[in-house]
Formats: structure tokens, C-alpha cells, sequence
């Protein structure tokens, strides 16, 4: 570059000189470095613009991560880029431009943690198949994300961390090796730790209940109020809250109420042995003009199904076409006070636990009655 030698030794010849460079020179640069700026400013605009219209018309998300790595590009970043593409107009000492060049990859890999948390993101929402444009609407979404964000951030920042040491002069190759030697001896030491949370990620990813599902855990059944990393919370029916390892939560039986799609109810009836046999042949009748009369419910069948203790006992079977709770508890009301309606006309009489004693008199039993009053009366 021979016109900056030019400009150098005009400089040196009137005395502007600063760090090897003159005046002129570093005016020069400095232009040159607003130019960059400004116009990379500009033209981050036109393109966020573009792909923010883009991102309304389609349907992949692969642009919207591109406009969130766009907006996520800071203006530091930016300067930094621009005022070391102008310091190639200067001439520095070898030492100096070591300096330069560490600090720009410094803020370079600052630059890469704010665009490698987007891409983490972006990789997690997509591998639990959610939107994360909808994410912050979806109840699901707030407990289910942490803990795979977690594991990918702790991995994106660990990389980032050995690139800035490398670059600083330290020897990574040996800080690795420590690192692999101190983490079996932290995990072994916390593997009841590392359980719940690969439990957690297990959680995340296979989604047996989410945040809001209504869920039933051995004689336990709560909403769940929160998936975190080592444990889960579950707000009790009565209130109270419950909170279970996410490892023992996985090793039980869960029943999860929010995918119930109807409700399959069987209950049993018993009527007195007194009952006639037409009376008898008319409740699995009745039984069914009851269910298809009662909103949001099936008829299945209903059985005279055994011949019991203290009571003719008939089983029945219907459906209540939501999973509401209140739903079913409704249905159930309406059949009951409906059945003992009906009962009560037609003079059907509901069986309660009783017991006939029946005594019989015999001739050894009579002449031994008769001892026992003559041995009173002597």
C-alpha cells in the first residue's frame, strides 16, 4: 500500500503521529469504521424487515430462527467487527496486534453465546415438537423447557469457555483432562442428583404429563404445578402441595387424567329377594331409558349379574362422553335420583345388608323345655 506509506510520511514530517500511525492515517480508520458500522446497521435492518415478512407467510421456523439470530446480533459486535476490519489501515507493533486479534475473538465468542442460546432453542422447541413462538402461552411449555435449556446452555457456555481460555495462551488439553477426573468424581457423588434430572429430561422428552395435566400417582391425585430438575409438584385435590422425585415419579404407575377422552362408569344396584321376576326383568330397562335420557352419556349394558347375600344384584355399564370430572359426578346424580324414582313407582325395593334367623321346634326340644320348667317349679 504505497499511498499509506505516502500519508505516514507526510505525517511523520509534521509531527501527527500516534502508536506508529500519523494523524491522517488514523482519520482514515476512523472513517472507515463508521462506514462499516453505519452501513452493516443499515443493511440489519433491511433484512430483519424482510425475513420478519417472510416469517408472517410461512410456515417453517428455520426464518424465524434466522430473524432471531439477526436481532439477537448485538451492536458491540458490530463495532468490534468494524473497528478491526479499519485497523488494517494502521501498522502496529506484532505484540499490539496479538492484543487486538485476542480481544476481538473475545467479543466474537460473546457474540456466539448470544446466538448459540437461539440455536439451542430453537433445537429443544423442535425436539419436543412445540413452537416456541407459542410458548409462552402454552401452560405446558413453562415446566417442561428448563431443564433441557439448562443442559444445553451449561454445554454451549462450557464450549465457549475453553475457546476464550485457548485463546488467552492456556493450555485447554490439561484443564480437559482435570475436568473429566473431577466430573466422575462429582458424578458418583451426586448420582442421585443426575438421576432425578435425566429423569427430568426423560419427563421432557417422552411428555407422559405436562404442567396442568391432572395425574394420579398410587393413592395420590393433584394437578401438577411444576416440572423442575430434580423434583415435581403436584397440587393435591385437597389442596395441599405434593412434591416427588422425578425419579421415583417415573418408577410408578401414572395415570393421566387430562388424555381421558370419555369416562367408563360401572357401578352395582341389589334389590330384595321379594322382588317378582317381571319387576326384575324390567330394570336393565329401565336402566337404559334412565342413561339415554341423562346428557352426555352412553348406554353399554346392564346384567343381572348374581344371586348375593342379602340381595339380587345387577351390574351396569355407561360412558360419560367428557372427561370432566363434574361431568361424570353430574351423570351419576341424575341416575341415581332417576333409578330411585322409578323404584319407588313402580314398587321396587332396594336390598340392605339383613340376616332371617329361622328357629325350628322339634320333640327334643320340646321335652327338654319341659324338664327345665318342672325343675323351676320344684
Amino acid at each position: 500500500m504505497d499511498y499509506l506509506e505516502e500519508i505516514n510520511s507526510f505525517g511523520k514530517e509534521y509531527g501527527l503521529e500516534l502508536l506508529n500511525n500519523n494523524f491522517l492515517t488514523w482519520l482514515i480508520a476512523v472513517f472507515v469504521a463508521f462506514l462499516i458500522f453505519s452501513g452493516v446497521l443499515i443493511l440489519k435492518r433491511v433484512i430483519e424487515k424482510r425475513l420478519e415478512y417472510l416469517s408472517q407467510k410461512t410456515e417453517t421456523g428455520f426464518d424465524d430462527l434466522a430473524l432471531q439470530l439477526l436481532q439477537k446480533t448485538r451492536k458491540f459486535f458490530v463495532a468490534t467487527v468494524a473497528v478491526y476490519l479499519a485497523a488494517s489501515f494502521l501498522k502496529f507493533s506484532a505484540k499490539f496486534e496479538h492484543g487486538i486479534r485476542s480481544a476481538f475473538v473475545i467479543l466474537l465468542l460473546i457474540q456466539v453465546w448470544f446466538w448459540g442460546v437461539e440455536i439451542v432453542d430453537f433445537i429443544i422447541y423442535r425436539l419436543v415438537g412445540r413452537d416456541k413462538k407459542l410458548a409462552n402461552s402454552e401452560a405446558a411449555i413453562e415446566g417442561t423447557m428448563p431443564a433441557l435449556q439448562f443442559v444445553g446452555r451449561l454445554i454451549l457456555i462450557s464450549v465457549v469457555a475453553l475457546l476464550a481460555l485457548e485463546n488467552l495462551g492456556f493450555d485447554v488439553t490439561t484443564l480437559v483432562a482435570s475436568l473429566g477426573v473431577g466430573g466422575i468424581a462429582v458424578a458418583l457423588a451426586v448420582q442421585n442428583i443426575l438421576g432425578d434430572l435425566f429423569a427430568s429430561l426423560s419427563i421432557v422428552l417422552d411428555k407422559p404429563f405436562a404442567v396442568g395435566d391432572t395425574i394420579k400417582v398410587s393413592d395420590y391425585v393433584g394437578m401438577v404445578e411444576k416440572i423442575g430438575l430434580k423434583s415435581t409438584r403436584v397440587k393435591s385435590l385437597s389442596g395441599e402441595q405434593l412434591i416427588f422425585s422425578n425419579s421415583d415419579l417415573l418408577s410408578s404407575r401414572i395415570q393421566n387424567f387430562r388424555r381421558l377422552l370419555e369416562r367408563r362408569v360401572l357401578f352395582g344396584i341389589g334389590v330384595t329377594y321379594q322382588t317378582s321376576s317381571e319387576n326384575l326383568k324390567q330394570i336393565p330397562e329401565i336402566m337404559k331409558k334412565i342413561i339415554d335420557d341423562c346428557p352426555d352419556t352412553r348406554f353399554d349394558r346392564c346384567h343381572f349379574l348374581a344371586f348375593g347375600a342379602s340381595s339380587l344384584d345387577f351390574e351396569t355399564v355407561f360412558y360419560v362422553l367428557s372427561p370432566d370430572y363434574l361431568v361424570y359426578m353430574s351423570a351419576q346424580q341424575y341416575i341415581n335420583l332417576a333409578l330411585y324414582e322409578v323404584f319407588e313407582k313402580v314398587g321396587i325395593e332396594f336390598a340392605y345388608p339383613t340376616q332371617t334367623l329361622y328357629i325350628e321346634k322339634n320333640e327334643l326340644g320340646v321335652g327338654i323345655g319341659k324338664m327345665i320348667n318342672e325343675f323351676r317349679k320344684a
